[in-house]
Formats: structure tokens, sequence, C-alpha cells
């Protein structure tokens, strides 16, 4: 059911913004019914939208050096490289396999047939590479999920196969939690039952019981329509951040959890005031205040509180998360569209508008 969402009157926007809000399998979007720009984003500093990187969430000069390399010449040797000199320990490795994962994606989807032959040529050369053991499965996963839908047979394949990959890179480095990581993906797919989730679960606990990245696939499990419900993903996201360490990202989860049911509430304006975005949204806003500045994961929790933020009017707040996440836009809830560089620059654009209605200027504006 399409929902009237009059956020902005005329002055706001300086010309008459409607917006839409679509129901639709999958989180929410936002969609213009025809607006003129208000407020200019560059004044600000902010990277123009055809521009703005949708491959990562955040900055990794290392990654992306070698992801141009890669990429321009098709050569994997710099991508192994990396991987190994990336310790198994943190959200790093995990992020730089997602990345190099997703780029070979995009790639294909760009040279259907011809793309990411760098990624294809690895796994032939180098079958005992542990990173290209990982980075092929989650490549398997993306792709299940970007080219088809659950109930095909192109998807049980894709999972079937990533699940298969998976194993071998884990055999390939033992310690390594990323290819159980993978799998939780493909759990979610494949459907797995509880107790086999759990057995899954456990081999993750005992290699990184603080990464935000497996609880994150595993919040998805919870939330999947086939088994899981908003109360069990709750709880498991309430669960974990009440047992995060000090300067862990795991208290915003809860934030991620209600992001994922969006599609089931009344979106209604009131519903952006109520306690339980309120009290998720404070929840985000100290785990990045506490965490290391380093922590590969904060680009992640910046860019949905950005969304949140924008619905809730906080339009300085929002301003002061965009400060420090614009250039790179490869993050929930952006890459849940089809359009991740438009949504987010709608978002950005919104923040802008609101925010200079209010009395904010790029000389007011925290850097």
């Amino acid at each position: 059911m399409d929902i009237l969402w009059s956020l902005f009157a005329f002055g706001l926007l300086a010309a008459a913004l409607g917006m839409i809000l679509r129901r639709r399998n999958g989180p929410i979007r936002l969609v213009p019914a025809g607006s003129a720009d208000a407020a200019d984003p560059e004044a600000y500093g902010f990277v123009r939208q055809e521009e703005l990187d949708v491959r990562l969430p955040g900055p990794d000069d290392e990654l992306l050096h070698v992801l141009d390399v890669v990429q321009g010449t098709q050569q994997w040797g710099p991508a192994s490289r990396l991987l190994a000199a990336t310790p198994a320990e943190g959200e790093g490795r995990w992020q730089r396999i997602q990345g190099f994962a997703g780029a070979a994606s995009l790639e294909l989807a760009g040279r259907p047939g011809a793309g990411a032959q760098w990624l294809r040529e690895w796994r032939v050369a180098a079958a005992k590479d542990a990173g290209g053991a990982a980075v092929q499965a989650e490549f398997l996963v993306q792709q299940a999920w970007r080219t088809s839908r659950p109930g095909q047979d192109e998807f049980r394949i894709l999972l079937e196969e990533a699940r298969t990959v998976c194993g071998e890179a884990a055999l390939l480095a033992p310690g390594d939690p990323v290819p159980y990581i993978v799998e939780l993906s493909v759990a979610r797919g494949l459907a797995y039952p509880p107790a086999e989730f759990d057995l899954l679960w456990a081999k993750v606990m005992d290699r990184a019981p603080a990464h935000m990245g497996a609880h994150l696939a595993a919040l998805r499990y919870w939330s999947a329509a086939w088994h899981g419900s908003r109360e069990d993903a709750d709880r498991f996201a309430t669960a974990a951040a009440a047992r995060a360490p000090r300067g862990s990202l795991l208290a915003a989860l809860p934030l991620f959890a209600l992001y994922e049911h969006l599609p089931e509430v009344n979106l209604v304006r009131s519903f952006y005031r109520s306690e339980a975005v309120t009290r998720a949204v404070e929840g985000a806003m100290f785990a990045v205040h506490s965490a290391r500045a380093d922590d590969p994961v904060l680009p992640h929790v910046r860019h949905l509180l950005v969304l949140f933020l924008v619905r809730m009017s906080r339009w300085g707040e929002a301003m002061s998360q965009l400060v420090l996440v614009d250039g790179q836009v490869g993050a929930v809830p952006w890459t849940y569209t089809a359009d991740p560089a438009g949504e987010y620059a709608l978002h950005r654009a919104l923040a802008v508008a609101g925010y200079e209605a209010n009395g904010g200027s790029p000389a007011t504006l925290p850097q």
C-alpha cells in the first residue's frame, strides 16, 4: 500500500516535494514524486552523485588501490597478497573479502560472461589460496541474491555451490571465521533448520564472539520470513547488545533489527517518533561515539543512522553523520535498493534541505 509521507512543506524545499513510501518485498524505499533541488550538497564538500563509490561502505585506501589494479589488469595476485596480509581477527578481513566479491559481482553484471575473469583465474591457478576461496564463496552468495530469488533453481544451485566453497575455505584456514560468516548468508537462503544454524553459529562464536559482521548476517537469518520473526530478531539483537564489550558496535544491532522489519510496521510519521525507534537510534549513537575511529564496521552504522535521523527530522545529527561517511555508499540501507548511489543522494539532499530550513549552513556544520 502506498502511503503519503508529507515530511516537507513548500517552504522547506522551495518546490513541491512529495514523498511516497512504497511497500515492496524488502525494506522500504523513498521515491521522490518530482522535485527541484532546494539546496546544494556540493556546498558542503559532498561528492557528486555520479562519483559516489558503491563498492565499499567506508574508506579503505589499500583495498581501493588493489581493486583498481586488479580490475584494470585482470591480475589476481595483488588481491591474494592483500588478503594474506590482513589478519583474520577483527572485521577487516571480512570487509575486504566482501569488497572483492562485490566488485567482481558488479563487474560481471556490467560485462556478462566476460567480467570478473580475474576471480575465475585466481581459483583455477591457486586452488589452495584461502583468500581466493573465501572471495569466491561470498561472490556466489552475492550472485544468488543479485540475480535470482529464493525458490528458483538458480538461487538454490548458487547457494549450494557457495556452501561447498565455504567448506573448502574453512579447511584452508581453520582459525578464520570468515568462511563460517559467509555460510550464515547461505543458511538464510537455504533455510537451515534452527538446530543446524545453531551449530554453524557456535563455530563463528568460537572464533570471533564479538564480530559485528557475523551478527548482522545472523540477524538476517532470524529475520527471514520462512522461520524468523520480528520478535526473534529483536531478542537476538537485544541479547547481543547487552553482552557487547565496551567500544563494540554490537550496541547498534537493535537498530539493524528494527530496519529489517520496517515493511511490517505502520509507516506514519509518528512511528519515527516512537520510543522503540528513539531507543534504537540512541543505542546506535552511543555505539558510534564509543567505537574506535578505525573500526571497519563504523561506516555501516553511520549509514543506517543517516536514514533514521533524516526520517526523524534530526537534521543536524544526520548532517554530522554524512560528513563522516560521504563518498563511499556500499552499505545498508542503500545496497538494499536498485540504485544505492541515488537512494543515498536523495536522503543526503533531504538532510541538507532540512538543515538549511532550520538555519544551518556550510559555515555552521562541524567538520
